[in-house]
């Protein structure tokens, strides 16, 4: 019997000038004017999270066309990674080119949900450029890696307001890939791709040959 083959929906793809339009170009810092790059982008149905050279996160929120904006308190840094989370509260996790990593759980208008922005840092453990995150899909555990091949494990009680974080792994070259899912996260490196076990700490090796 043949099978109902699924109908082709056509979609046309064209740029976002209502978002676009709401990210300045440039911005004055004192006598200077410093031009505005894009760095760092995630989707999710809810949001589109676009982080800058500047150090601001540009938040545009779909359902009601609205951009918000976000910083790290102190120096001005680029973004190298947005993580967007949709789960009992709306999370996004951010990391820069010196290794810091922030957390901000956004305020939702849906009752029973959060009412008030916070933030939360992971502390004083990468010293490089963060180049990948992942969630876990509560929004209990983050999984931050950076260019020198350290894997961060942050553990987040939303209630509470804590967040507590310990390097996990360290691998040789930099880690270019995170996902986390049933206790299992897998890495990519430059130089090969991992399955690390969280419950035993165990790593088991995605293949035998070296990356090229």
């Amino acid at each position: 019997m043949a099978s109902v083959v699924s109908p082709v929906i056509f979609k046309e793809f064209c740029p976002l000038y209502y978002l676009l339009n709401a990210i300045p170009t440039k911005i004055q810092k004192g006598f200077r004017s410093i031009v505005v790059y894009l760095t760092a982008l995630d989707t999710n149905g809810d949001y589109i999270a676009v982080g800058s050279s500047i150090g601001m996160l540009y938040l545009y929120c779909r359902h009601l066309n609205q951009m918000k904006k976000y910083n790290f308190e102190g120096k001005s840094e680029s973004i190298t990674f947005v993580k967007l989370l949709s789960c009992f509260d709306d999370l996004v996790a951010v990391g820069t080119a010196s290794g810091r990593v922030a957390v901000f759980q956004l305020v939702s208008s849906l009752p029973g949900r959060n009412k008030q922005l916070r933030r939360f840092d992971v502390a004083g453990i990468h010293k490089s450029s963060i180049t990948a995150l992942a969630w876990s899909p509560n929004g209990m555990k983050l999984f931050s890696g950076d260019d020198r091949g350290k894997i961060v494990y942050s553990a987040l009680d939303l209630d509470q307001g804590i967040c507590n974080s310990s390097l996990v792994l360290e691998e040789p070259s930099s880690i270019v890939q995170l996902d986390y899912n049933q206790k299992v996260l897998l890495v990519s490196t430059l130089q090969r791709t991992l399955l690390f076990y969280t419950e035993e700490k165990s790593v088991k090796q995605v293949g035998t040959q070296p990356r090229k």
